[in-house]
């Protein structure tokens, strides 16, 4: 359908002298608020196990910088489906290593943007128990009837636990007791609601303002397990996303630091 215009008529310049001085006005008013000016939204998906400790950060980015990040939580490997899948994430914080760098070998990270902005920890918790001074004896013990790990083989930390009952010398004589989860808010939720007595979790889910109080904590010591490194990756969606790149820069700062260490996060 076509459409109509008005002729364009001529307006001496002493009539567009105020339009023109309001634009400048406007222009510089942005200037003085850089923030304002630039202010984005960017959509980060984050592994389960670091939900907590993303929101925190997020919210200390969103007051700093005057962007906004929205979080969606899910597996590593939900993540990473959905990334395939065109999901409009810009950022990833993985649960792992082996993924991000999976996806920028298949073109959804932008090139040069991976790290590791924090080291997972497991650890044994039995919410029923005071203390559990030998480990071992506890996992083996016929007072024991079910132990939850997540899925070894779609959660970095089922294979942490996998790895620490063959380094304990016990993962024949508790096989029959395992229980999974398809990932370790499962496996965390299995411990909490009493499904399983005890439970290989992340640390982190025990730690900061909302954990759990009470129950036996054992945290496995490192050699045990292949440290749990969780990378972060820029990706192709966020390419030329300013929110998104600055969160990621956000994310090695003191600021977020803090918030990795109170939730029980080592450092990168």
């Amino acid at each position: 359908m076509p459409i109509h215009q008005e002729p364009r008529r001529f307006r001496p310049a002493q009539h567009r002298r105020p339009v023109l001085a309001v634009a400048l006005v406007a222009l510089s008013l942005g200037l003085a608020h850089p923030g304002r000016a630039v202010a984005a939204d960017a959509l980060v998906a984050v592994a389960a196990n670091f939900a907590d400790a993303a929101k925190a950060i997020a919210q200390k980015y969103d007051a700093e910088s005057g962007n906004h990040i929205t979080l969606t939580v899910a597996s590593t490997g939900v993540i990473a489906a959905q990334v395939l899948k065109g999901a409009p994430f810009d950022v990833m914080l993985s649960a792992d290593a082996v993924t991000p760098e999976a996806l920028e070998k298949k073109g959804r990270v932008v090139t040069g943007s991976r790290f590791t902005y924090a080291v997972g920890k497991l650890a044994l918790w039995a919410p029923g128990q005071a203390r559990i001074p030998d480990p071992a004896g506890f996992l083996t013990g016929a007072g024991l009837a079910h132990l939850a790990i997540a899925n070894p083989k779609l959660a970095p930390y089922g294979q942490a636990a996998e790895e620490t009952l063959g380094a304990m010398g016990i993962k024949t004589q508790v096989a029959g007791k395992i229980v999974m989860g398809q990932n370790i808010g499962q496996t965390f939720a299995l411990v909490k609601s009493g499904a399983a007595p005890a439970g290989f979790v992340a640390y982190s889910s025990l730690k900061g303002p909302t954990a759990p109080k009470g129950g036996a904590i054992w945290l496995v010591p490192q050699k045990d397990y292949t440290p749990i490194r969780q990378d972060a990756a820029l990706l192709s969606h966020g390419r030329d996303n300013p929110a998104a790149k600055g969160f990621l820069a956000f994310l090695k700062g003191k600021a977020a630091q803090a918030v990795k260490a109170e939730f029980g996060y080592g450092p990168a």
